[in-house]
């Protein structure tokens, strides 16, 4: 099952350089990586990045994530996936970019 992080292009370009990331400050504060499913990252990219201008939207696959990925009760009473250890470019299948449009951020018509 693939799952996703939404990150600020410095996050991304931060992983892509330092090959791994403890996530963004709110991940860091709350001490984990926080992730969406493809049903959640909608409501994640609306509620905690409306004005954030562009972004990069990262793909992992669940099932390769081991012990480390904890479904947890979150937002709506639903389970959300959160990441116990820092992500690694090895941990990432794709990415892609998630422009900002003027009625929110444009995701692909295949997720």
């Amino acid at each position: 099952m693939l799952i996703y992080k939404i990150f600020r292009p410095a996050e991304w370009q931060a992983l892509q350089s330092q090959g791994s990331t403890s996530g963004a400050p709110i991940d860091l504060a709350d001490g984990y990586i926080h992730i969406s499913t493809a049903e959640q990252v909608r409501e994640t990219a609306a509620k905690h990045f409306a004005q954030a201008g562009d972004l990069v939207l990262v793909s992992l696959e669940a099932d390769t994530l081991g012990n480390a990925l904890r479904w947890e009760v979150s937002r709506g009473g639903a389970l959300f996936p959160h990441l116990y250890r820092d992500m690694t470019m090895a941990d990432v299948i794709a990415h892609m970019p998630l422009p900002q449009g003027p009625e929110g951020h444009i995701f692909p018509e295949t997720l």
